[in-house]
C-alpha cells in the first residue's frame, strides 16, 4: 500500500496524473490554445513538433492547422484517452509513452513545445528533461513555449528562477526570446513567459 501512495503522489508518475484527470481535478488546464503559441505559429514556418506531456493535447490541432508535422506525448492513459476523444481525426497524433523512454525511432524534431510539462516534473527531473531534449532536437532546433517562474508553495507545480534556469539550460540552449504571456490563468499570473531556446 505504502508504494501506492507514493505512485499517487508522485507527480514524476503516470498514476499521480491519471486521478486528476479522472476526477477532473485539473487546475491548470487552458482549454485553449494561448496567445503566444498563436502568435508564434502566425510567425513561424511550418515544420515538424514535439509536444511532451500534452496532457488534453489542445496545441496538437493548432499546428497541425497552420501546416505542422505534429507528435504529442503522454504517459498518463486517461488524458491521452481525453485528448484522442477530443481531436477525432488527430487523435493518432497523440502517443501515449513516456518521454524520457519512449522510441522515437530515430527521429528528431526541428521543434518542441513546452507548456506545463517542466514545472509538472520534480526537480530532480530537470537535468534529464534538458538531456532528452538535446537527444530529441535536430541541430539548431527550438525548444519553445511557456515556462513557469516563481517561488514554491505546495508542488505541482515546481517555477523555476533566474539560478535553476541559467544552471539547467547554459552550456546546451541560448535564450533567443523571453516575453511575459498576457493570458495566463489566475493560478499562473505574472509567473508564466513565453522563452525560445536554441539549441547549442
Amino acid at each position: 500500500m505504502a508504494e501506492d501512495k507514493t505512485e499517487l503522489e508522485d507527480s514524476s508518475r503516470p498514476e499521480f496524473w491519471d486521478v486528476r484527470y479522472a476526477s477532473g481535478e485539473t487546475p491548470w488546464d487552458f482549454h485553449g490554445v494561448p496567445a503566444a503559441l498563436k502568435a508564434f505559429l502566425k510567425a513561424s514556418q511550418p515544420r515538424n513538433v514535439l509536444i511532451p506531456g500534452c496532457g488534453a493535447a489542445y496545441e496538437v490541432r493548432a499546428f497541425h492547422e497552420t501546416g505542422w508535422n505534429v507528435t504529442a506525448i503522454d504517459f498518463s492513459r486517461v488524458a491521452v484517452e481525453r485528448a484522442r476523444s477530443e481531436l477525432e481525426t488527430l487523435a493518432n497524433r497523440v502517443v501515449q509513452g513516456d518521454f524520457f523512454t519512449h522510441d522515437f525511432c530515430g527521429k528528431r524534431f526541428d521543434t518542441i513545445y513546452e507548456r506545463t510539462f517542466l514545472c509538472a516534473l520534480p526537480p530532480r527531473v530537470w537535468p534529464a528533461y534538458v538531456n532528452r531534449m538535446t537527444e530529441l532536437l535536430r541541430p539548431n532546433g527550438k525548444l519553445v513555449g511557456i515556462f513557469l517562474y516563481g517561488e514554491e508553495y505546495e508542488p505541482p507545480p515546481f517555477p523555476l528562477n533566474a539560478d535553476k534556469t541559467r544552471e539547467l539550460f547554459e552550456g546546451n540552449f541560448s535564450l533567443i526570446k523571453m516575453l511575459p504571456v498576457s493570458d495566463s490563468l489566475p493560478l499562473f499570473a505574472g509567473k508564466e513567459f513565453w522563452q525560445e531556446w536554441l539549441l547549442a
